[in-house]
């Protein structure tokens, strides 16, 4: 979600009137801003030192402080009350333990390269939406399957150089991640996105807590505090970004731009990392972003007959 970013509908059958510029200005700025700063923080917050698990617990808590402050004057006590509970536990479950092996990846590898392997999740959820969802996936969506796989191959190139370890921990997060999509899809329905994202703050909350039984060091400086603090809005506000996204307009026509996220991955590993990917990740993001939007468009010529 890249700290992964979720695929919502409107909890009820009233859309917010069709608004494409709307909607793909929400999703530009969730992954070209928010994620990507929010990435860049933990990697950075790392380099300096900083507990593992004290990040991932200012990610969580942070989260929920401000979802709280922002939602509940609207929805009071009702913003933590669930039709489902258990599907809700689950898949806030599935998207800690993205969070988490994402933060931990990202220590290791570029943010880019951890970008482009996650930008497999959407193909992953085509293929893994047959045997969970019962949905009918033909030969031109399957092969753009494979080739998406072939493209993250490329980028992972196991056994040579430029393979990392923690490349497998990003891998992992993809599986995780689109476990929790194929979750959100079935429980759209059912809760508001303000009371899922805040569920999910509030799992996440609760589980890295334990995260801090080794003690927790505080932030050596103003910038260190703005950095801790930002974790929460950032992650936070920038999933609810990507809800309003899919509000205004069809998945089809958003989707695409959550590859967006190259741009500002690049960016911050560029400033201030001082890296920058090679041909490989360029030519294996290539693919895997060429199959993923075909992938979107072709899901969305068969909804519409």
């Amino acid at each position: 979600m890249t700290e992964p970013s979720p695929q919502y509908r409107p909890a009820d059958a009233t859309r917010l009137a069709e608004s494409p510029m709307v909607g793909i200005a929400f999703m530009l700025m969730a992954v070209t801003v928010m994620f990507p700063t929010m990435n860049a923080a933990v990697k950075y917050l790392a380099a300096e030192g900083y507990p593992y698990g004290q990040i991932v617990w200012a990610r969580y808590f942070g989260h929920l402080v401000f979802m709280v402050i922002a939602f509940m004057p609207m929805h009071g006590w009702a913003l933590f009350r669930t039709e489902r509970p258990g599907v809700q536990g689950i898949r806030s479950l599935l998207l800690f333990g993205c969070t988490a092996l994402y933060f931990f990846a990202i220590q290791h590898i570029d943010l880019t390269v951890a970008a482009s392997i996650s930008f497999t999740s959407p193909i992953l959820v085509t293929a893994l939406s047959v045997p969970f969802l019962g949905e009918k996936v033909g030969v031109r969506r399957s092969i753009a399957v494979v080739i998406g796989f072939i493209g993250a191959m490329i980028i992972i190139r196991p056994g040579g150089t430029a393979f990392h370890w923690a490349m497998l921990l990003v891998v992992l997060n993809t599986v995780c991640y689109a476990f929790y999509q194929l979750l959100t899809r079935k429980i759209a329905s059912a809760d508001n996105p303000e009371t899922t994202i805040t569920m999910t703050a509030v799992v996440g909350a609760v589980i890295s807590s334990f995260f801090l039984i080794n003690g927790m060091e505080m932030p050596h400086s103003v910038l260190h505090w703005v950095m801790f603090v930002g974790l929460g809005a950032l992650g936070g506000f920038g999933h609810y970004m990507v809800v309003k996204a899919f509000q205004y307009t069809e998945a089809s026509v958003v989707a695409p731009f959550s590859y967006g996220q190259l741009v500002g991955a690049t960016f911050f590993g560029y400033v201030m990392f001082g890296t920058f990917p090679d041909e490989w990740v360029w030519v294996g993001a290539a693919i895997v972003v060429a199959s993923g939007v075909y992938i979107a468009s072709r899901e969305q010529k068969l909804r519409s007959g």
